[in-house]
């Protein structure tokens, strides 16, 4: 994520634009190209009502569930950036780029977590094959890629135009970014030449 947002404030800090995006540690502005713009518009439509944004998972079958949603999700994003492939420098591509890695992170330490399908039930905890410290772990992680995936939307509406919260599209994920989430970009005086 640290390259991402070091590639938004490399491209557009300078940049005058009609609409300001607020992203962990920058704020950018940009002038979106109409086919961004009814990209950003559908992707709000498709993704801000998901369950899996908003919905508290409870069991196992819950948080099954929830992965199957957020890999359709992710594939979803990833048409989304085929359709982009000619505004790859743009800042819709950007946000779905980092919509993509959340999920993709979160993907990937969910597999970290998750026992192997040839380990046997364990008898104590019933209906749950996983164990009370991995769906913590699970739940704790999926409340950060929420809040990440709430305000990105809101950029996206941004972007499309849209009337409706920038601070985050979900309601229970609206606000300021998790700062604590994301590691600080590096000062630009700091950086070797």
């Amino acid at each position: 994520m640290t390259d991402l947002l070091g590639r938004a404030r490399q491209r557009y800090t300078k940049h005058v634009g009609d609409v300001t995006l607020n992203l962990p540690f920058v704020s950018i502005a940009v002038n979106p190209k109409d086919k961004e713009r009814q990209i950003a518009r559908e992707l709000v439509i498709r993704l801000a009502d998901r369950r899996v944004l908003s919905a508290w998972e409870c069991c196992d079958g819950c948080i099954d569930n929830a992965l199957t949603s957020l890999r359709e999700i992710r594939g979803i994003l990833v048409d989304k950036q085929v359709e982009l492939a000619d505004l790859q420098d743009g800042s819709l591509y950007l946000l779905v780029d980092a919509m993509a890695l959340g999920i993709r992170q979160f993907l990937t330490y969910e597999e970290l977590l998750n026992r192997s399908d040839d380990a046997p039930p364990h008898p104590r905890f019933g209906e749950f094959y996983r164990p009370p410290d991995v769906r913590e772990a699970y739940f704790d992680a999926l409340e950060v890629l929420r809040g990440h995936l709430s305000r990105c939307l809101g950029q996206v509406a941004a972007i499309g135009g849209m009337d409706l919260p920038q601070d985050g599209l979900v309601k229970n994920y609206q606000g300021g970014w998790q700062i604590e989430a994301y590691e600080a970009l590096p000062i630009e005086h700091d950086k070797p030449s």
